[in-house]
Order: structure tokens, then sequence, then C-alpha cells
């Protein structure tokens, strides 16, 4: 068995989930993921129940780019390691299937601008049922650093960028997540119309760079979305011991908590409280991942 390439990616969490207005955008979390792809399987069972990554290198070949030198489609197998739980609206798919591209950018030494990595993560993504938007808010998140709002509706990728930003400073703040019970079910598109309203001050928050007050509007708005009673009541009790933001990420149940790095002590006292609810495993202390002046020029 051989290494023929290796992507990296990293996952990110919900600023105004697409499905609410056309509209979205997330933000990067230092929640890193590798994958690499291989010319046999791995000894390590790998975790892909939705077939993402078959679904990427299909993807790979609709798109007419080159197979690894004497391999054919099903000679391609995979393994990955991750930080991101899966099925709790941290990106996990966005992330592997970036990452999974970049491996076979690697494998067969082919160069991707940035938005063609984006839309073949898009599309594998929707050919594999993970996402009924297609993601490209949260592959953009996946694969640079800091935020980006898209139109879901635009004609290409490039196109649907509105605006970007360079994210909020990891030395500032502590990103707690409770992860919780992975999701069952996904909601449909029809269960977001009745909080248009609520997505939409989400996106005006946006708009005028209020990251935090849109994460946590789109995260109420998210618990209504999906009837999270406990969602909403682990983001209330968040700010009540202290934190800035809280609001459900994705479509659940995920919960991210934001809390100034400054009050430690308030940290300390939501992941106490968050105990009592979960096992310690679920209960998850990261950081953003913002760009610098030089790359947001770029």
């Amino acid at each position: 068995m051989a290494v023929i390439g290796t992507g990296q990616a990293h996952g990110a969490c919900s600023l105004l989930h697409a499905a609410g207005t056309g509209y979205g955008a997330s933000l990067s979390l230092d929640l890193p993921v590798i994958v690499k792809a291989l010319d046999r399987p791995s000894k390590r069972e790998l975790n892909d129940p939705d077939n993402l990554l078959s679904a990427v290198v299909d993807t790979w070949v609709e798109n007419e780019l080159p197979l690894p030198d004497g391999l054919e489609k099903d000679d391609i197998h995979w393994a990955v390691a991750s930080k991101i739980p899966q099925s709790r609206g941290l990106k996990s798919s966005a992330a592997t299937s970036v990452a999974a591209v970049k491996a076979l950018c690697e494998a067969t030494q082919t160069s991707l601008d940035d938005a063609d990595i984006v839309s073949l993560s898009s599309q594998a993504q929707t050919a594999s049922g993970v996402s009924i938007t297609g993601s490209i808010d949260d592959s953009w998140a996946c694969l640079t650093k800091g935020w980006k709002l898209i139109d879901a509706n635009a004609e290409d990728i490039s196109s649907g960028v509105i605006m970007e930003g360079a994210g909020l400073n990891p030395d500032d703040w502590i990103v707690l997540i409770a992860a919780r019970e992975p999701r069952k079910s996904r909601p449909q598109l029809e269960d977001f119309a009745p909080m248009f309203n609520e997505f939409e001050k989400a996106l005006i928050a946006l708009q005028q760079g209020e990251l935090l007050n849109c994460l946590t509007i789109n995260g109420r708005a998210m618990c209504a979305v999906t009837n999270d009673i406990q969602g909403r009541k682990i983001a209330n009790d968040a700010f009540i011991n202290g934190a800035r933001s809280s609001g459900l990420s994705g479509s659940g149940p995920a919960v991210v908590i934001v809390v100034p790095s400054l009050v430690r002590s308030s940290a300390d006292r939501i992941k106490s409280t968050l105990q009592r609810l979960m096992p310690a495993d679920q209960i998850i202390e990261t950081k953003f991942l913002a760009m610098d002046s030089d790359e947001l020029e770029m």
C-alpha cells in the first residue's frame, strides 16, 4: 500500500445557513482533517457512511480530470484522520471532500485554483446527498481561513462570493463546542421558510460586520427549524455563564459557544455545565482560524 496523495483542510461553524435566505457563510475553526489517497485499501476501517469519497472520485472523473497513472477510479482508496466529529454541523463533509480533492491534485500533479476545489467539493457533497444547498460556503471555510458570504444560486463559484472577511482573532476568543449525539435526520428546504425573517436578520448582522451576533441569530433560527429545544437551552445557559455568542451550527446538533479568552473562568463554568449533559469527549475546545492582512488582500 502506498500513499499517492495527501490533502488537508479544517472544520468550520455556521454564520448563516444557506437554506434560510439563499445566502450562506461559515467561519473557519481549528479542527484539522487529513485525507490520504491510496493505491490499495487501508488496514484501518474507513468511516464513510454516505460514500462521500467515492462521490469525490466520480466528480473528479466527470469533470474530465486525470486519474493517477495506471489506476482506474475503483483502484483509489482512502484513509482519513479527522478532529471533526461527523454529522454534527461542523462541516466534516465539506472538509473531507476538500482534502480529498487536494489529495487527488497531488496524486495527479494537477493544479486547481481555490474556486475549482470548492466547486468539486460542492458537487461531490450534493451527489452523495450530504448537502441540500451544495455547501459552497462551508467548502470555502474549510479550504481557506476566515469567512465568505456566498450566493448559493450564483452562476459560478467565484462570482458567488458577495463579501469576505478575515474572521475573528484566535487570541481573543475561546470556542467551545457541545457536539452532542449525531443528528438522526436533516431538515428539508421547506422547513426553513417559516424562519425567513430571522435568517434575514442574521444576514443583515453579517453585512454590518457583527459576526458574533450573526452566529447567535442564525443559531436560534436553526433551533426553531430543527425543533431543538435542548440546543436552545444550552445556548441560553451559555450566555448566562458569560458567553458572547452561542448557537446551533449547520443543522446541528453541535452548539458553538464563543467566550472572551480573557475570561477563562466563564469558559470553565460553561464546560462544567455541559459535563452534566453529555460525555466529556463531546465537549470540544478550539479556536478560530483567521486570515492575516496579506491573505485577505490576495
